[in-house]
């Protein structure tokens, strides 16, 4: 008997290893149209398979490398656009359970990622420690009382997930329902150093002159302040964990800053010390480290013990390959430069990567977060051809 599906196709990441059944809800489950006449409902599957991105990570063997896009929720999507219309202000859309979903939940609707990563910020955690901030529109992360000493980092206090953003907790514990093994569930925090930048400089800077001139007059202030949030970040990715997040992302963005030698100093410990205490009660976490411009760096980040690396788009993926060796896994990393280009370019680009990223241990990504202004429809154009891939 031949039948067609009257609803649109789309990869079932697991159906090749786990189960050639598709996982519908009961209240969704699509009629199959028959040659003979009538329709029959899907068999309904009682339990979904593993996400992909989470077989890829520990190495099992998959049909195509699993594929999200770091910022995939955001400005360049029109949904987005809307609610930002409705509620200007970024802490009320990161902060508000129903928007945090709604707006997590965007990219998943329309280009089904095999990662629905939430929405929020590195700096979401910093209300709950005693550095009052904002976001603004326009000018980025503001800290209302950047801290230059001592007595500053005395007043930083314990970062409690559960009493100080409880809303990221429900959010996670509903997109993980929502989505349903469909694909995995993204958490992020903010590395120590990254944070401490934001901290003392006020905000986004250029040149990092207050946090280098903390590091190296005053080190022992710096250190205090990043102990507070290495402890911090680590209860925060068990609290996300625990909430139903299935794999974390560490974002590190402003330690290429540093030279190698002051990055053994004021990054790589803490990193170290996240991941030590995330692996003693979650050993089965993936966490995943990006850092911007870390070409340089490499080796020393996987000196963290990350199960996986984020390649930025400056470094050749089978270079980064061939530094950090097979047995860690890699994500990257194509320039998002490219989502500008025509869909040709695009797919050429897109082939390179994994060509270069080698069979299994990768997870197809950009090299950095989407632009504002790229077209949506060369977003759909990458994740459907990321999407036919096969090995």
């Amino acid at each position: 008997m031949s039948c067609c599906s009257s609803v649109p196709s789309f990869s079932v990441p697991w159906a090749s290893a786990r189960s050639s059944r598709f996982a519908f809800s009961s209240s969704s489950r699509p009629r199959i149209h028959c040659a003979l006449g009538g329709t029959v409902a899907e068999p309904k599957v009682t339990a979904a398979a593993e996400p992909l991105l989470l077989n890829a990570v520990r190495g099992e063997d998959v049909e195509r490398p699993p594929v999200w896009l770091m910022r995939q929720a955001g400005r360049y999507m029109k949904s987005y656009q809307i609610i930002c219309e409705k509620y200007p202000s970024f802490r009320e859309r990161s902060e508000n359970v129903d928007l945090v979903v709604e707006i997590s939940l965007q990219p998943w609707k329309v280009f089904k990622p095999d990662g629905v990563i939430l929405f929020s910020d590195i700096l979401t955690p910093l209300s709950g420690m005693n550095i009052p901030f904002d976001i603004v529109k326009g000018k980025g992360p503001i800290i209302f009382n950047p801290l230059c000493t001592a007595a500053d980092v005395d007043l930083v206090t314990e970062f409690v997930p559960g009493d100080s953003v409880p809303y990221v907790g429900e959010a996670l514990t509903i997109l993980r329902k929502e989505v349903d093994n469909k694909a995995a569930v993204l958490g992020f925090v903010g590395a120590p150093f990254t944070l401490a930048s934001y901290v003392v400089e006020g905000g986004s800077s250029k040149h990092f002159t207050k946090i280098k001139g903390l590091a190296f007059s005053e080190p022992k202030v710096l250190h205090a302040l990043l102990q507070k949030f290495a402890t911090s970040m680590a209860k925060y990715i068990q609290y996300q964990a625990e909430s139903g997040a299935q794999a974390v992302q560490i974002f590190d963005s402003w330690a290429t800053e540093l030279s190698p030698v002051d990055f053994e100093e004021f990054s790589l410990p803490y990193l170290k010390q996240i991941v030590d205490a995330v692996k003693r009660t979650h050993p089965n976490l993936p966490l995943i480290l990006y850092a911007s411009g870390s070409g340089g760096l490499l080796e020393r980040l996987a000196l963290t013990g990350v199960d996986v690396v984020s390649l930025d788009w400056t470094v050749d993926m089978a270079e980064g390959r061939r530094r950090l060796g097979q047995e860690l896994a890699v994500q990257g990393n194509v320039d998002p430069g490219v989502l500008f280009g025509s869909k040709e370019f695009i797919t050429n680009r897109i082939n390179d990567t994994v060509r270069k990223a080698g069979r299994g241990k990768h997870i197809l990504n950009l090299g950095h977060g989407i632009v504002v202004g790229t077209p949506e429809e060369n977003v759909a154009h990458f994740f459907e051809v990321a999407k036919g891939l096969r090995y």
